[in-house]
């Protein structure tokens, strides 16, 4: 039977175990947007960890599409340079490395959170940022500087997905992610709460999840064809009074980048507005994977996230055909190191501790 320790096949790449760093924005970056060593020990110790695949954080396909100023990017060979030793010592330590390439649209621009995401203006390294619909969206503290998106700015955003792709490939990732959730410029495409427009790109579920279609058709040409490609996508907006974004519209979209040739969708929720209206709890996005995972059947691998942070849980998830991967973020955070204390309280074969720390577990 299949448990959390074993491999995962995707096309020509072979994942070790079904666990997944979760990408988890550190912004931490110089203002230009390059990997520093703080993501090498970040990054790296997950993989140290026994992290069967290590995914990078929201990283910006160009300087508009960063959250903050402070966040990871990767638009120049600069970038390139930067984050070629990370996927490195991933690779030796036996895991996979991952990258998702994002970009925030209207929620761009923004100082680090435990400064307040507060606005910065452009006189103090801020930027105008895209929306697909300026006036959607009630923002608690409005952008200094927004505009609609026009044509030109969407197919400009396209070819930003793909030569990022391009990029991150010659980094050494093994993994490209399209970030379409938790409310950043794709999502905001894809929801009717924040997408009000009239042409090509708005009103029709197919205009609505055109641009989607369009930047994973990009970047699965680029990206080779012995190399998966995932979709992150919010499940539902948790928005039921009102038209929003749905796992009905969910599974529709997975059923189209099935055809464009995605291998794994990853399955949040969340994020489009404020007025949000979500469960919490253990396992409380599970049922969206599943979900979506009923829709599509064994064509496409699916990816689950929230509230896993106990080792029979996990298991239990892909023992159950639940999921094929769990991707986890917190109890990183709390503890880089705990996939190899999970093997063991299993009773698994699982990653092995580092010789560098067995004595202190009794191996």
């Amino acid at each position: 039977m299949t448990d959390l320790f074993s491999s995962l096949q995707l096309r020509d790449l072979e994942i070790p175990n079904r666990i997944a760093v979760s990408p988890m924005c550190q912004y931490s970056s110089p203002t230009d947007g390059l990997a520093r060593e703080w993501h090498r020990v970040h990054l790296g110790s997950r993989a140290v960890g026994g992290a069967g695949l290590v995914m990078a954080e929201a990283t910006a396909v160009e300087p508009r599409g960063r959250i903050s100023t402070h966040d990871l990017g990767i638009w120049s060979d600069e970038h390139v340079r930067a984050l070629e030793p990370i996927t490195a010592f991933v690779k030796d330590q036996g895991s996979v490395p991952a990258i998702q390439l994002a970009h925030a649209g209207h929620k761009a621009s923004k100082n680090q959170p435990w400064e307040g995401s507060l606005p910065v203006p452009e006189s103090e390294g801020g930027w105008e940022v895209l929306s697909p619909s300026p006036e959607a969206y009630p923002f608690e503290h409005e952008p200094e500087s927004m505009r609609r998106a026009t044509a030109a700015d969407i197919e400009s955003v396209i070819e930003s997905f793909r030569s990022s792709a391009e990029r991150s490939l010659e980094a050494g990732f093994d993994v490209a992610e399209v970030h379409a959730a938790h409310g950043y410029l794709l999502h905001q495409f894809l929801s009717p709460v924040t997408n009000r427009r009239e042409d090509d790109y708005g009103g029709s579920f197919e205009n609505r999840t055109r641009i989607v279609r369009e930047i994973t058709a990009a970047v699965r040409e680029v990206w080779p064809d012995d190399k998966p490609v995932f979709v992150r996508i919010s499940g539902t907006d948790w928005l039921p009074d009102r038209e929003s974004w749905d796992l009905e519209g969910s599974k529709r979209l997975a059923s189209d980048l099935v055809e464009l040739g995605v291998d794994l969708i990853d399955v949040s929720s969340g994020g489009i507005h404020p007025d949000q209206e979500g469960p919490s709890g253990p396992n409380y996005q599970v049922p969206l994977a599943e979900g979506i995972g009923d829709a599509v059947g064994n064509e496409v691998a699916v990816g689950a996230v929230g509230g896993i942070t106990q080792p029979e849980q996990a298991d239990a998830l892909v023992r159950n055909d639940r999921a094929d991967l769990v991707l986890i973020a917190r109890e990183f955070l709390r503890d880089p190191y705990f996939p190899l204390r999970w093997a063991d309280d299993l009773g698994l074969e699982g990653p092995e501790w580092p010789v560098q720390y067995r004595r202190a577990v009794g191996k």
